[in-house]
């Protein structure tokens, strides 16, 4: 890698790492609206400044003053969970991606133009530098991708069970705060070198959860 190409991994780093933060501080006993102030129940709306990859928490009312597209300075993150189970990737054009796990998300980002890599890992999360001619062909081949909201939508990949023979793989559309979630959720559980049983409980976990949250969007069920 070049002196470059590290210093602007080096830059969307300290961004990943700003906004996971917000899923691994100690969270004060009541949350409030970073707009207005109001207090917040415990699943509330987020908005995202996309510039740096800021996720702000929101109360309903704020949150509407934003939509998910334009030029705004915040982006409301939307809340619906699109289970993809016709989704098609080869090994090959896994492989291609260049993503060293079996686990990653991708998003559309407004600022740079491109399509950004992350994938969690005990550190926290990591950008890799994705072959645009590989995200094309997948795209091309699930429309569902080319359907999400820049900068507040991801396509979440989880091959880990899959890899391990243990079950097929999980392909979902998600707001990319759940995204984070899960970043946060895996630097705050890992233990050794595998991990340990707790953060693959907790990883199992929040992929139920999110299936069963979600909608089937393939060919016999439509969003």
């Amino acid at each position: 890698m070049s002196s470059s190409d590290s210093s602007s991994s080096g830059s969307s780093g300290n961004r990943s790492f700003a906004t996971l933060r917000q899923f691994i501080r100690q969270r004060a006993p009541v949350e409030v609206c970073e707009m207005c102030s109001a207090r917040l129940a415990a699943d509330h709306q987020h908005l995202i400044e996309p510039a740096n990859r800021k996720l702000i928490c929101a109360c309903d009312a704020c949150a509407i003053l934003f939509g998910s597209q334009g030029e705004m300075k915040y982006k409301r993150v939307p809340r619906r969970i699109r289970f993809l189970p016709d989704f098609h990737l080869t090994d090959a054009q896994w492989e291609s991606l260049m993503i060293p796990i079996n686990m990653a998300f991708f998003f559309r980002s407004t600022p740079t133009g491109q399509i950004v890599a992350l994938y969690p890992s005990p550190a926290g999360p990591t950008e890799s530098l994705l072959s645009l001619d590989s995200w094309d062909e997948i795209s091309e081949s699930n429309p569902a991708v080319k359907k999400m909201e820049p900068d507040t939508e991801a396509l979440l990949v989880n091959r880990v069970a899959s890899a391990r023979g243990h079950a097929s793989s999980e392909y979902y559309i998600v707001p990319i705060d759940e995204c984070y979630k899960l970043v946060g959720l895996i630097r705050a559980h890992w233990r050794g070198l595998s991990g340990g049983a707790k953060v693959w409980e907790e990883i199992g976990a929040f992929f139920a959860g999110l299936k069963q949250r979600s909608i089937c969007d393939g060919d016999r069920f439509h969003a």
